[in-house]
């Protein structure tokens, strides 16, 4: 659980120094998205609100492979 559905929505700029880095993949299920960020030492350290935090490059080559509509499961 929780399912979500990619939708690419443009409402978080980003940018390499923005904090959602340089891709914001957007998801169906409130608050949930997955980003790179301009500060790679943060990855897997609690600090956002159910967003997944990937560096830059590799948030890059996931926005290559999906696309709206994609479903998306987190499992522990």
């Amino acid at each position: 659980k929780p399912l979500a559905l990619v939708t690419f929505n443009d409402l978080l700029p980003s940018g390499p120094n923005g904090p959602v880095g340089t891709v914001w993949i957007d998801l169906t299920e409130p608050t949930y998205g997955i980003h790179g960020t301009p500060e790679p030492e943060l990855i897997g350290k609690v600090g956002s609100h159910g967003c997944v935090r990937l560096a830059n490059w590799d948030v890059e080559e996931l926005a290559g492979m999906v696309k709206p509509g994609v479903m998306v499961e987190f499992v522990d």
